[in-house]
């Protein structure tokens, strides 16, 4: 990369992460009181933390710990999810799932730094495959996102090309403005019309 490029990268991030940080923070204060009851629900229905942590892929192939509300039994194995056994989620945790309140702590990621609102998922060390393709496509140059353009579009990791290849197209037309409409898809349903 020249050092134009490199310096236009490190402005564009800067920014992405200051407009990340500045929607986190206040959706943080706002979704407490939702946080702060599924914490309770979790801890009164099923043994175990709270919290889950667990070890994932982030921006350069650098691992990190992504925080969720735990929606698993206790010692369910690490698993990507469209591989973990549906016996595995607990009544709440479906619930929680279903209306994506499971994410909730990794706005925490997000003001850390260790991910954005709108990149490709964070996936596991062992999925080795889609770790592949995204180094091929360049894909794991972009910090991971609490959603992105594959799961606006309903696209898993059960599919490693076609989570990659989607998450390039993601890459290729980043800005403001197809974060917004990823956004928007992911909460209320809609195509992202991006190549």
């Amino acid at each position: 990369m020249s050092s134009i490029g490199f310096q236009k990268r490190q402005a564009g991030d800067r920014l992405k992460h200051a407009i990340d940080v500045a929607v986190a923070l206040p959706m943080l204060v706002l979704i407490s009181p939702v946080m702060l009851a599924a914490m309770l629900a979790i801890r009164l229905t099923s043994p175990g933390p709270v919290i889950f942590s667990q070890l994932r892929v982030g921006r350069d192939a650098v691992p990190f710990r992504c925080h969720k509300l735990r929606t698993m039994a206790a010692g369910t194995p690490s698993l990507p999810t469209h591989e973990a056994p549906p016996a595995a989620v607990t009544p709440v945790g479906g619930f929680l799932r279903r209306f994506k309140i499971d994410e909730f702590p990794q706005l925490w990621n997000v003001l850390k730094g260790d991910m954005s609102l709108v990149g490709p998922r964070p996936c596991l060390p062992s999925q080795a495959e889609l770790i592949e393709h995204r180094r091929r496509y360049g894909v794991l140059s972009l910090r991971p996102g609490i959603t992105g353009l594959a799961q606006a579009r309903g696209i898993d990791m059960s599919d490693p090309a076609l989570c990659a290849r989607t998450d390039w197209a993601y890459l290729r037309n980043r800005s403001v403005a197809v974060d917004l409409r990823i956004l928007r898809a992911t909460f209320f349903g809609g195509s992202v019309p991006v190549d």
